[in-house]
């Protein structure tokens, strides 16, 4: 069973809590099951949870909060950066280069999401393509969190004009979840 970190569901409710309110947080609890909402009332950020939680999650994200629309993760993808890249995995960033922090999408990866795994691969000089494979579950709300995410960690990076598209998903079909990465410029954050 694909499990991932506590990181994430607190990072999801810390969003919901800083743009919806205490009240928008006991809004999505409310519309999930009973067992979901006692473990997401303590959830351990070094904790592995089931995945399914968390599109559990999600989808009351969407439905209480987002009117529908998924592309909310993308604001909650950059939120979980900034919450972090600025505490405890801010040893990923580097300044003025974001190929090298790409490189580290494997291990990034690792500390996210119990199997499965993620590459990236250069194709320019400011372009590359992260592919995720092999991982049990996925979902696109969890897609598009990954796209803010990496998004908000590229700017943290000095790279500025970030596009992030998703050419293939698991979650529509495809064999693999691949990014196209690309930005216009890099310098070092000051």
């Amino acid at each position: 069973m694909q499990q991932i970190k506590g990181t994430i569901l607190k990072s999801r409710l810390g969003f919901v809590e800083e743009h919806w309110g205490r009240e928008g947080v006991e809004r999505v609890l409310a519309a999930l099951p009973h067992e979901d909402q006692q473990a997401l009332r303590t959830i351990l950020s070094v904790k592995w949870y089931p995945f399914a939680i968390g599109e559990r999650l999600d989808a009351a994200i969407v439905q209480v909060l987002g009117e529908g629309r998924s592309e909310v993760f993308e604001r909650l993808g950059a939120a979980s950066a900034d919450a972090n890249l600025t505490t405890v995995h801010k040893q990923f960033l580097a300044p003025g280069k974001p190929h090298v922090f790409l490189g580290k999408a494997p291990q990034i990866y690792g500390f996210y999401y119990e199997t499965g795994s993620r590459t990236y691969e250069q194709t320019g000089e400011r372009t590359g393509v992260m592919t995720t494979r092999d991982a049990e579950t996925f979902s696109v709300p969890d897609c598009l969190t990954v796209i803010g995410w990496y998004k908000r960690a590229l700017e943290m990076c000095g790279a500025e004009g970030v596009s992030i598209v998703e050419d293939e998903c698991r979650a529509r079909g495809g064999e693999v979840c691949r990014y196209r990465v690309e930005w216009q410029d890099a310098a070092a954050p000051g």
